[in-house]
Formats: C-alpha cells, sequence, structure tokens
C-alpha cells in the first residue's frame, strides 16, 4: 500500500451514507486521528497544544504532518490498511454508541462553520436526542475548574433557568464550572450535551462519574475522539472548537488569565457567535479573564435573562411566554422576605433581625430556613450573603 493509497480529497466523490451514520471513509479518519493521538500530542508540543487545521487534513496529509519518520509512516499505513470498518461499527453497537459525520443529515450544523469539522461525532443518548438538542437554541457555560462557591453558584442558576426556559446546554463535563452548569440542567430536566476532550466511554475526570452517569441516561455526550482513547492536552482545546460550533452563545463563569475558557470564547467569536461573561471580583485571579472579555466587549451577564435576551431580543423571550426562569424569593412569606431583603442590604444577624422586626431568635430561625433552602449562604461568623437560589 503506497501513500496516494492513503489519499480521500474532499472534492472527490462524496460518500453515500446513512443519515443517522458515519460514512466509512470519516469513520476510518476519526480512528486514524485516535491511533495517532500521541504523535499529535508531540507535534501540538510546540504549537501552544492548538490544532488549528491539523484535525481537517486528509489521511495523507495528516499522517506526514504528525508522524514523518518512515517507521512511523509504515506503521500508520499498516494501521489504515487493517482498518476493520464492520468491525468498527459492530463495537459501537454494543457499547450502544452512534456516529455521525457530515456527509450525514443529522450530523450538528453549528459544526460545518468549522474548517477543521470533527470527521465524525461519537454520540450516547442517541442521535435523534441529539437532533432535537441541537435544533433549540444552544449555550455553552464554561470556566474555570477551581471554581469560588460564587461561580459555582451562578453556573448552576445559569444550566437551570437555560434548560428551565428549554435552552440546550453545552459544557465539557470538567471540574468547576462545567459540572456546576450540567447539574443546573438536569435539576431543571432540560437539555444537557456533554463534549468530551475523550472517548464518549471514558468518563473524565472520574470526580464526575456519577454526573457523567446521569447525562448519559438524560442528556448527550458527544466526542470526536473513539471509544477507549483516554483524553491529552490537546484533545481539550479542540473540544473547546466544538462547545463553540454547537453554541449560539458561549458565556464565561471565572475564566483566569490563562485559561481553556478563553480559548472556548476565541473559537466562538472567530465563528461569529456571541461571546458573554459573568462580572467576578476584580481582586480575584479566577476571574481576570472573564473580567478582561467584558473589558473588550463580550456581553455582560447576570443571570439567565440577559442570556435570553441575547438569543431571542431584549424582552421577546418573555413576549413569546418561553418558561421564566423562576424566583424562589417571591414564593416566600412576608417575614421570611423581610429578612432575605435584610440580608441583601449587607446586615449581620443583629440588623436582620431589627430591619425584619424580629426577635434575635426568630431571625436566626428564619436564616436557618433561608439557608435550608439554598436562598443565603454563610459568610463568616454571623454573617449571611444572598445566592441565586
Amino acid at each position: 500500500m503506497s501513500r496516494a493509497d492513503v489519499a480521500h480529497p474532499a472534492s472527490s466523490r462524496v460518500p453515500q451514507a446513512d443519515p443517522a451514520r458515519a460514512c466509512d471513509a470519516c469513520l476510518r479518519k476519526a480512528h486514524l486521528i485516535g491511533h495517532l493521538a500521541g504523535h499529535i500530542a508531540g507535534v501540538l508540543a510546540t504549537r501552544g497544544g492548538r490544532t488549528p487545521g491539523l484535525l481537517g487534513l486528509g489521511e495523507e496529509d495528516l499522517v506526514a504532518a504528525v508522524a514523518p519518520r518512515a517507521e512511523q509512516l509504515a506503521e500508520a499505513l499498516r494501521f489504515l490498511d487493517g482498518f476493520d470498518v464492520a468491525a468498527a461499527r459492530s463495537g459501537l453497537s454494543s457499547a450502544g454508541i452512534a456516529s455521525l459525520c457530515r456527509h450525514t443529515g443529522r450530523y450538528p450544523a453549528g459544526l460545518r462553520d468549522l474548517d477543521d469539522a470533527p470527521a465524525a461525532l461519537f454520540v450516547t443518548g442517541g442521535v435523534a436526542r441529539l437532533n432535537e438538542l441541537c435544533t433549540q437554541p444552544v449555550v455553552a457555560i464554561v470556566g474555570t475548574r477551581q471554581a469560588s462557591p460564587y461561580g459555582s453558584e451562578v453556573a448552576q442558576a445559569l444550566g437551570r433557568g437555560l434548560a428551565a426556559a428549554g435552552v440546550t446546554v453545552v459544557s465539557g463535563l470538567a471540574l468547576g464550572i462545567d459540572a456546576a452548569a450540567h447539574r443546573g440542567s438536569l435539576e431543571a430536566a432540560g437539555g444537557a450535551v456533554a463534549v468530551l476532550a475523550g472517548g464518549v466511554d471514558v468518563p473524565y475526570p472520574r470526580h464526575n462519574l456519577q454526573l457523567y452517569r446521569r447525562l448519559r441516561e438524560h442528556g448527550v455526550i458527544v466526542s470526536e475522539l473513539p471509544p477507549g482513547r483516554r483524553p491529552l492536552r490537546w484533545s481539550f482545546p479542540a473540544r473547546n472548537r466544538i462547545m463553540a460550533a454547537l453554541a449560539g452563545v458561549t458565556v464565561v463563569v471565572e475564566a483566569a488569565d490563562r485559561s481553556g475558557s478563553l480559548i472556548t470564547a476565541s473559537f466562538a467569536a472567530q465563528l461569529g457567535r456571541t461571546v458573554a461573561a459573568v462580572p467576578g471580583r476584580v481582586t480575584s485571579d479566577k476571574t481576570i479573564g472573564s473580567n478582561r472579555l467584558l473589558r473588550e466587549g463580550a456581553a455582560f451577564v447576570r443571570g439567565p435573562e440577559d442570556i435570553l435576551d441575547e438569543l431571542f431580543g431584549v424582552g421577546r423571550w418573555a413576549q413569546e411566554r418561553l418558561p421564566q426562569p423562576p424566583d424562589p424569593a417571591e414564593e416566600l412569606e412576608p417575614a421570611l422576605r423581610r429578612v432575605l431583603e435584610a440580608v441583601e442590604d449587607g446586615e449581620d444577624v443583629e440588623g436582620v433581625a431589627r430591619t425584619a422586626g424580629l426577635s434575635p431568635a426568630a431571625a436566626r430561625a428564619a436564616l436557618g430556613r433561608l439557608e435550608a433552602d439554598g436562598l443565603v449562604a454563610r459568610a463568616g461568623v454571623g454573617a449571611f450573603e444572598r445566592t441565586l437560589g
């Protein structure tokens, strides 16, 4: 088999693919990328881990770019020569994993905007469910893995509010902000799509195993790497381009000065998508990047309503009677609402009691109820602060 036998130019015949599964050529290309993952890591070590254009190369050019030595080339050719499409499809079917490519009718439309769109997209949760979720408005919520309690709370509230309004929430199942956004969307029984940097059957990080299982059951998990592949450093920024392409709006919640979340925002901007950010403490290293996005013109996000305004136009989502994200405070009895308002004003326990017209004991009991309901959180000895609920 020669190197010429490896090429599959995009300009040549277009495979006649099943609309609900990847064609043979694209499935083989995806498995080649998985096979060359280690070589790709070596090449990208000198490129800052980014893969612009690399994954979009044809098989021959990809092999030449990442495995140029004679022995590497020969090994890659042996892999391609021995690749068994039927066996690969059988393995996917046994694992309950679907596959799509751009030659199929159900390939997510947003991914077609990428110059290096995934050769194949591997899917758990079903192609029909993915198709349904991608025809709804889609928002990506990303941010730091070392999220503050405030950042986690905001991300979870955003995920919950958007899902309640029928918006699909996309994130990367990472620790911190990603996981919080996914939990929020699942709480509202809404649409959730997790994009993994490894195979869809490889829960990562293991700390999020239970969340992974819930997403696999109630949402959709996708990846461009074939099953069984562990994530590598380069596959995280590569994963980020998929999130940005799927979403109409990318929201950054807490991002440091050098953060993978900013890579996602950069991809979104390059694709002409809306970039938004949640304001953070100006004294925190965790929010330098997200605050800078706001200074550079990113949309300002205080809650789900601001994102819905970006998606549908200011106030239009309310006029169209989309479900409004619930405000738990509206259902409080008057005494509890007065206590909550006093907390918002920065009062301590004694101040809360005085403002709300309660005894100190009654004020502490009311604060305990609000804390149990998730409307306030302790902020030190005798101090509380308002949460998003």
